[in-house]
């Protein structure tokens, strides 16, 4: 399924599923902040610490097959895939814009 994604999370979810870290952190503000599971990450270099260590090592594949907004968020749920325990395991991810970027995001499982 083709999901219509504001132009920042299409960038990220296209990049992710080619798991390049620089074209994951492209979208992201330079002071973006990211929730992952109770963990906070701010700005690029922590977030591209958590892509490198935690996302391209198990080649974790998210693949949004349902989008909403809400509010000011637009909030997107699907599998993600790859060599960890579990897998695929359900995500959302509820992302905050910001003029062309992702200025936060959280994802819960």
């Amino acid at each position: 399924m083709s999901l219509e994604l504001p132009s920042p999370i299409a960038a990220y979810v296209a990049a992710n599923a080619q798991l390049d870290v620089d074209g994951m952190l492209q979208p992201f503000a330079e002071d973006a902040v990211l929730h992952d599971n109770g963990a906070v990450f701010n700005g690029h270099a922590e977030i591209r610490r958590l892509l490198e260590e935690a996302v391209v090592p198990v080649k974790a594949i998210f693949t949004p097959d349902i989008w909403r907004q809400d509010g000011r968020q637009v909030v997107l749920e699907g599998p993600a895939h790859g060599d960890f325990p579990g897998s695929p395991i359900r995500f959302t991810y509820r992302f905050t814009l910001e003029g062309d970027a992702i200025k936060a995001v959280e994802i819960t499982g």
